[in-house]
């Protein structure tokens, strides 16, 4: 597949990029310091890409962690990662579709899930909100992290985001967010809503340190089409940052 045509987040992994979250690793530790990890916890990442933050899950907190996804060249990249990282003993990757969960209920004490809810429409984000629940146990909690948008988008800039993303992604707002929650019987729910930092200079230093930053936009130009596409989304996203934010939302059943 050209680089003009893969999803962004493909496209950004092809250049070294290991944090492809719209709130970057500040918002992935906000929802980690909520879902209150323990060692004898088990934990669903659901669209874990890489493997990034499952295998980090698994390797400070030493519990064990189920990954589902239905990109199947991402699942066996991030078992690849796994294997790497010596922690196939503690993490299980395997197919699964965020709207129809493989697993019984009240199976798990924590669920995660980051820049997928997003790529769904309108109704498949509601029924994989009722799916975290349903697997969740009685006091488990959910954190997700999405993208968050501080006004609704015109249909000219959501065709706009659209070419970027190359997914027929629906971006809401925060307010649309907290209705959709508000569909799902979690005792509580919390958000958080910051900037979007996934393509920021500031935001990858702080996502993949000055050696990874440096990689990423060495591998941006190692062609023209790498080049444009990367400032076309850099340049997107910085011109619209009034708009494009991202939020956390923390849930426990």
């Amino acid at each position: 597949m050209k680089h003009t045509q893969m999803p962004a987040h493909l496209f950004l992994a092809s250049l070294g990029k290991t944090m492809l979250r719209p709130g970057g690793r500040r918002a992935t530790e906000r929802i980690l310091d909520h879902l209150q990890l323990k060692r004898h916890s088990t934990v669903l990442e659901v669209a874990p890409n890489m493997g990034t933050t499952t295998i980090h899950i698994a390797r400070t907190y030493g519990c064990k962690v189920v990954a589902v996804d239905l990109h199947r060249p991402s699942l066996e990249k991030a078992k690849e990662n796994v294997k790497k990282a010596g922690l196939e003993d503690q993490i299980e990757i395997l197919v699964g579709d965020a709207r129809n969960l493989p697993f019984s209920d009240g199976t798990f004490d924590a669920v995660i899930n980051e820049a997928m809810l997003t790529m769904l429409p309108n109704k498949g984000k509601q029924q994989a909100l009722q799916e975290y629940y349903r697997v969740l146990k009685k006091g488990g909690r959910l954190g997700t992290h999405d993208v968050g948008l501080q006004e609704p988008l015109s249909p000219k800039l959501l065709d706009r985001f659209h070419k970027q993303l190359k997914i027929p992604a629906t971006p809401l707002t925060v307010t649309e967010w907290n209705s959709l929650f508000a569909q799902v019987p979690f005792s509580q729910v919390e958000y958080h809503a910051t900037t979007m930092s996934l393509m920021s200079l500031d935001g990858m230093l702080i996502d993949e340190g000055w050696e990874g930053t440096i990689q990423i936009l060495q591998n941006s130009g190692q062609s023209e089409e790498k080049r444009a596409r990367f400032l076309e989304m850099a340049s997107f996203f910085s011109q619209n940052s009034h708009i494009f934010g991202s939020c956390t939302f923390h849930a426990i059943k």
